[in-house]
């Protein structure tokens, strides 16, 4: 029964040559799509991970809030540079203190506009992130 079936089944195949061809390069080219794919993720995921691992285990960020009242439409209290300081001398074990601020801008160059995000920060974040710039 099994040998009918398998010896059909090539005479089938042998009989609509183009059809198998294109079956079997479809299944070919969706196997390769998702190999692809999961290779793609995990090289991400990895690559997330270096980057959270390369900051260490003993980094915290700090950011202002709106706070917990009504409305929505209130900017946050910025942190100012006196906060630093108190962060950095009044809490021990603190190897760095790096303020940071960003904002977006259009930087120009040979009549080519490119949008971007500016952030100034101090020395001491390349200390903190173990970046050399």
């Amino acid at each position: 029964m099994l040998g009918t079936s398998l010896l059909l089944a090539l005479k089938e195949i042998r009989r609509h040559k183009t059809r198998s061809f294109l079956t079997t390069l479809g299944i070919i080219i969706g196997v390769a799509s998702v190999v692809t794919m999961v290779s793609l993720g995990n090289g991400a995921t990895q690559s997330v991970q270096d980057q959270v691992s390369s900051l260490g285990t003993n980094m915290l960020v700090v950011r202002p809030s709106r706070g917990f009242g009504r409305g929505g439409g209130s900017r946050p209290t910025l942190f100012e540079l006196d906060d630093v300081e108190a962060i950095q001398t009044q809490i021990a074990g603190i190897r760095a203190v790096a303020p940071q601020t960003a904002t977006q801008a259009t930087a120009i160059f040979e009549a080519q506009n490119w949008s971007t995000t500016v952030t100034g920060t101090t020395n001491e974040y390349f200390q903190a992130t173990n970046l050399e710039l």
